[in-house]
């Protein structure tokens, strides 16, 4: 045979064995689910093929030719190894197993990767989950990673993309502290003036420009001051210090809010945009440990 075996070769050969055990067509044909004619046919298209006969048939019995005999001899213990081999392929199925490697912004694995890692590892202790967390935008299939979780404003055209969760906000805030000192800010520009904790994207050069809504678009603001920081949480911290005004996810600062450690800033211009979505290549056959993750995340959904 060469290297791929034709369907129909496979076909001819599980039927051959098929009789050659049962030394009778009509029990074959029953266990192959076909008749006995179309066994008959298949048969003797096999011996077409090989060129040489392989089953002596009479009207009573059938029994295997010298030829027949010694190709049943080679392919019983091949034909048993390839039916155990598809067992365990569908054993892997059913029981998920293998490495899972996962990119997902900070915030994402708060909401919808931490809570489940205990239930998960309980119910698939054969998958390894290797996770990946910062807020980088990486090429998923070029850095080598299953499944992403990120903002759905930076996800490829090409990906399969599953909203996980409502829109977000980005929203400007200070402590009364820094206020107290500097006053608030009336319209984004005006943050120019301001001291401005700035972040910027991991792998990026420049800092993040905040971004607000006015007249049906989007502008931006290339703000200034003395902190720049590549965490979101560290950016968070440096607000509350009342070193300056943070630009941050508005369910991530709520609480500050409601306690009063924070106060919300320029609302008018603040607009939702796509929040947290699954995201992942398009693939016809998905491993199934990439499945149980990906239907255990979004279990997490609202």
């Amino acid at each position: 045979m060469n290297d791929l075996l034709p369907s129909s070769d496979y076909n001819h050969l599980r039927a051959f064995v098929a009789v050659a055990e049962a030394l009778s067509f009509s029990r074959a044909a029953e266990v192959l689910g076909i008749s006995p004619s179309a066994l008959s046919q298949t048969i003797r298209g096999l011996e077409e093929s090989v060129g040489v006969q392989l089953l002596l048939r009479t009207t009573r019995s059938v029994s295997l030719t010298v030829a027949g005999e010694n190709l049943f001899q080679r392919l019983r213990p091949a034909m048993t190894e390839l039916g155990e081999a598809l067992g365990q392929a569908r054993t892997a199925r059913d029981r998920p197993a293998g490495t899972v490697r996962i990119h997902a912004f900070r915030s994402a694995a708060d909401h919808y990767i931490e809570p489940i890692l205990a239930g998960f590892a309980s119910t698939y202790p054969q998958i390894v989950l290797d996770i990946t967390l910062d807020d980088e935008v990486v090429d998923v299939v070029a850095a080598g990673f299953d499944v992403s979780l990120r903002i759905g404003e930076l996800i490829e055209q090409d990906m399969v993309a599953v909203r996980l969760g409502p829109e977000l906000k980005q929203i400007a805030v200070a402590s009364p502290a820094y206020l107290e000192r500097r006053g608030s800010p009336a319209h984004p520009r005006e943050l120019l003036a301001h001291s401005c904790i700035r972040w910027r994207w991991p792998g990026r050069q420049q800092p993040y420009a905040w971004e607000f809504f006015e007249g049906g678009r989007w502008f931006d603001v290339a703000v200034d001051g003395p902190l720049i920081v590549n965490d979101k949480e560290l950016s968070l911290k440096a607000a509350l210090n009342g070193i300056g005004i943070s630009f941050c996810v508005e369910d991530a600062v709520h609480d500050h809010i409601a306690a009063g450690r924070l106060v919300p800033l320029l609302l008018d211009w603040a607009e939702p945009f796509p929040g947290i979505f699954l995201c992942y290549p398009r693939q016809r056959q998905m491993a199934p440990a990439l499945r149980a993750f990906i239907d255990a995340v979004r279990g997490m959904a609202p």
